[in-house]
C-alpha cells in the first residue's frame, strides 16, 4: 500500500469535521473556502470555527461581501486578529465581483493575482476548492513531511524539497482535496509538536523520525526572540462620561480599527491632569510582546484628532482585541 493509500485510509476513519470542509472532492463553494483559509491564517481552528458561522451567516455569498460596507466587515472581524485581512477579503470579494462575475477561478496561477491571496492560500483554494493536485503546505505538512523523511536540516534551507515532496504526494493521491486535508489532519492531531502519537500514525512504519528517535528534534526550525514593548494607553472622558477614540490608518498594525489612544514611547499626547493608574493591559502581537499602562483624564476638548462616543455605543465600532481588553480593564475599575 502506498503513503497516499494510507493516508487516504486513515482520513476515512478519522478526519475532522470541519465547517469549511466537504469530504470526497471539491468543496461546492469556492467561497467558503476562501473565506476560511484567510481566517485561518496565523489563527487555530478552534478560534476561527465560530467566526466562520457568523461571516457566512452575514455574508452568505461573495456579492453580499463586495457590496458591504468595510467597516461591516471589520466589525464582524473583531477579536480574529491581524485586521489587514478582513481589509483585503472586502477588496478581494469587489474584484472577484467585478472582474469574475462572482465566481472564483479555477486556476491557481489567476487566484494568486487576486488581493491577499498567495502562494499558500492560492493552493489551498484550488485544491479545496476544485480539487486541483495543487500541493498545501502548512506547518502541520512541513512536521509530517520532514519527520517522514528524517529531515534534520532547517527548514528554510530545505523548502523546495519539502514542496516538490508534498507535490509528488499530491499527484499520486486518487483526491487532492481529501488528500491535503488528510495530511492537515495527521499534523494537527498525530504528528503534534510535542510528544506525538506515533502509535496511531498510518505511517509510523515509514516515518525515519519515529525509527530513529528524532520527533523532538524535527523539524529544525529557527526560533526568532520577539521584542517587548511597553507604552501608554489613554482614557479621555469628557463631562458626560463619554470617551475619546480614534480611527486607525487604512494601512498597517490594525488598520482602520477604532481605538483608545496609545503609545510605545510613554509620553503624553497634550497638557491635561493625567493620572497613571496602576492598570495595564497586555497583549501579544506575532512579532512583539505588549503592555500598555493605562493613563487617564478628564478633557472636553482633547488637542487631538478623535472624537467622544458614549460606553454604550462600543458594540457599533470596530476595536481589536487589545482595546477591549482596556474597555474591559476600565469598565471592571469604574467611573
Amino acid at each position: 500500500m502506498t503513503l497516499t493509500e494510507k493516508l487516504a485510509q486513515w482520513y476515512e476513519k478519522n478526519g475532522r469535521d470541519l465547517p469549511w470542509r466537504a469530504k470526497g472532492g471539491a468543496h461546492p463553494d469556492p467561497y467558503a473556502v476562501w473565506v476560511s483559509e484567510i481566517m485561518l491564517q496565523q489563527t487555530t481552528v478552534k478560534t476561527v470555527a465560530p467566526y466562520f458561522d457568523r461571516f457566512m451567516k452575514r455574508f452568505p455569498t461573495v456579492e453580499t461581501l463586495a457590496a458591504a460596507p468595510v467597516d461591516d466587515v471589520l466589525l464582524l472581524w473583531q477579536g480574529l486578529g491581524y485586521y489587514t485581512r478582513a481589509r483585503k477579503l472586502h477588496e478581494c470579494a469587489r474584484v472577484v465581483v467585478e472582474r469574475y462575475g462572482g465566481k472564483f477561478p479555477a486556476d491557481r496561477a489567476a487566484l494568486k493575482k487576486l488581493p491577499g491571496i498567495g502562494p499558500y492560500t492560492s493552493a489551498a483554494i484550488a485544491s479545496f476548492g476544485f480539487n486541483l493536485p495543487e500541493a498545501v503546505v502548512d506547518g502541520n505538512v512541513i512536521r509530517v513531511l520532514t519527520r517522514l523523511n528524517g529531515w534534520t536540516r532547517p527548514v528554510a534551507q530545505i523548502a523546495n524539497d519539502i514542496e516538490s515532496f508534498a507535490a509528488t504526494l499530491t499527484k499520486q493521491s486518487a483526491c487532492p482535496a481529501d488528500h491535503a486535508s488528510a495530511i492537515m489532519d495527521l499534523g494537527a492531531n498525530v504528528c503534534t509538536p510535542r510528544a506525538p502519537l506515533c502509535a496511531f500514525c498510518p505511517w509510523n512504519a515509514d516515518c525515519a523520525a519515529f525509527k530513529y528517535g528524532l520527533t523532538e528534534t524535527i523539524p529544525n526550525i529557527a526560533k526568532l526572540k520577539k521584542a517587548v514593548k511597553k507604552g501608554y494607553v489613554f482614557w479621555i472622558e469628557n463631562a458626560a462620561g463619554d470617551v475619546f477614540v480614534r480611527k486607525r490608518a487604512e494601512k498597517g498594525l490594525l488598520s482602520g480599527l477604532t481605538e483608545f489612544p496609545w503609545n510605545t514611547d510613554e509620553t503624553l499626547p497634550f497638557a491635561a491632569d493625567w493620572t497613571v493608574t496602576g492598570e495595564t493591559v497586555g497583549h501579544v502581537f506575532t512579532h512583539f510582546d505588549l503592555t500598555l499602562t493605562v493613563v487617564r483624564a478628564q478633557v472636553e476638548h482633547p488637542d487631538t484628532d478623535g472624537f467622544f462616543i458614549p460606553r454604550e455605543k462600543f458594540k457599533d465600532h470596530p476595536f481589536s482585541t487589545l482595546m477591549k481588553k482596556v474597555a474591559a480593564r476600565m469598565e471592571k475599575r469604574g467611573r
